[in-house]
This record gives structure tokens, sequence and C-alpha cells, in this order.
């Protein structure tokens, strides 16, 4: 992470919001936090980490862990008062009624999983075999492996949805992002080889794939705005295309450009402005 900062001008303000306090490299989130918090006031000694008590805080606390979504709804809550913002990542697919900020306050995302607020699939980097049991393959119901073998952005790029370009996670075998090794992919799926079952095979269970998480996250989507009187939808994130097209919604990349596909780092710059 030093190596990552240090092109950038360390006597200054910084803001930071944070999301990789999880990871397994480290044995807690408090762990994670503080690592976080170590190596980035190592470069910026000004730093400011914004937490879920939507402060911002100089020193590690458990409310720093994944406070992402809540800057988020914290620099839109006022200009979209009345709105759901759905923000659908790489990984995971933030739900949050911008009319509900201070009792979202607080949330974890363990607390935030269990009320539906927060959906963990996501654009790109979902396990197929987590979203699907089995798919029609060629005309036969055929159960999927449970091995790591392709993701939702191979089924994205096999069904022509998105360019390769977009495919900017890690694939399963690391290996390209072009449309026929997705199609290789998705064919391991079901323990097969794209020789074997062929394109529309693999397209097959691309289309599977695409069709059970529309309807995931949908379903989500419509019980979060029901229980929270929401008026209408606003998307982010580099899922926003998609989304728009299965719930319609104002897009906030018409407003925001590139800044909507990192909308929490671009809140929390805007939000620490506010109190400078």
């Amino acid at each position: 992470m030093r190596d990552l900062l240090a092109p950038y001008e360390a006597d200054q303000d910084v803001a930071v919001v944070m999301s990789g306090e999880l990871a397994d490299c480290f044995s807690s989130k408090s762990e994670g936090i503080s690592f976080i918090v170590s190596q980035v006031k190592d470069v910026f000694p000004k730093a400011h980490f914004y937490g879920t008590d939507s402060r911002f805080h100089t020193r590690a606390t458990p409310e720093l862990a994944a406070a992402n979504w809540l800057a988020m709804a914290d620099l839109l809550r006022e200009k979209y008062p009345n709105s759901l913002l759905v923000d659908m990542g790489s990984t995971t697919t933030d739900i949050i009624p911008l009319n509900r900020f201070d009792l979202m306050r607080g949330q974890t995302d363990l607390t935030r999983l269990q009320q539906g607020y927060l959906v963990y699939c996501g654009f790109l980097r979902t396990h197929v075999a987590t979203l699907i049991p089995s798919a029609v393959v060629n005309g036969c119901d055929t159960p999927v492996s449970t091995e790591y073998f392709a993701s939702t952005g191979d089924a994205y790029v096999a069904l022509g949805r998105i360019p390769e370009s977009l495919f900017t996670a890690d694939t399963a075998d690391r290996k390209g992002t072009d449309r026929i090794s997705c199609l290789r992919r998705l064919s391991r799926v079901v323990c097969a080889d794209l020789e074997e079952i062929g394109e529309e095979g693999a397209c097959d269970i691309a289309r599977t794939v695409v069709q059970v998480q529309e309807k995931l996250i949908t379903t989500a989507i419509r019980k979060v705005a029901g229980q929270n009187s929401t008026e209408n939808t606003i998307v982010a994130g580099i899922g926003s295309g998609i989304v728009s097209r299965w719930i319609g919604g104002v897009s906030l990349t018409e407003s925001l450009g590139e800044y909507a596909d990192a909308l929490p780092a671009y809140a929390v710059r805007k939000i620490f402005g506010r109190i400078r």
C-alpha cells in the first residue's frame, strides 16, 4: 500500500473510506482496520477516515469497517431525499433508502445483510456456483460444479452485454477476458470443455446466471423500496447500466460521469470538503 500511495503528496489532508478490513489475510476486522489506518497514515499523517457513525476519525476504531456505502448515502441524501440508491459494484450490490439515513447510520455489513440492504452479489466477481445449482445445457438440466471456474463477468461478456474491456476483475483462471476465454470458463462450470458443449451450451449457462442474478437483486430492491416508501431509484456503480435495464431509475453516470463508478471515493472527498 505504501508503494501505491507514494506518488501522492504527503503533506495534505486526505479523506479515506475503507472496505478491505474483512480480507482473510487479517484475523479480525479490528486487525484489518488497524493495518489499513497504519499504512495510510505512514504516507498521509493528516489522513481522516470516514466511519459508519458518519464522522471522520484520525485513528483506528470499529466504526471504520466497511463505511463506503454510508459515504454514498451521506453525499446524496439531500439532493435525493426520497430515493432508493442502488450501487452495483464488481462484488456486491448496496440498496440504500436515502430517506432513512439516520436509521442506517451505525449499520454493519452483518446487519445490512440481515435486513436486505446488502446483497453479496456483484457485476463481475461473483462465483457462478453460488448463484445457480444447475443450468439447462443443450436441453438437459445439468448440475454445476462448486469449483471456482467462472464468475458473473464471464456471463456478461459471453452474452455480449458488456465489452471485455469492462471485465476489470481477476478471472477464475487468471487468463483473458475475451469472449472465447469467458466461454471456456463457463463450460468448466459443468465439467466440460467448450468443444464439448459448444458456444450455445456455454451461453445457456451464462443466460441462467444473468436471469438468476436479476431476480435476486430486483427482488431485494423491491422489498427495500416497499418497506421504506421510497419514491424513485437512482443507480450507480460499474453495474449501473445493467440495473437500469432491470428496474429503470436515474443513472448517476449522467450527472457524475466516471465518478459514479467509484462513488464512495468521490463521496468521501466531497463530504470532507463540507467540513473543511
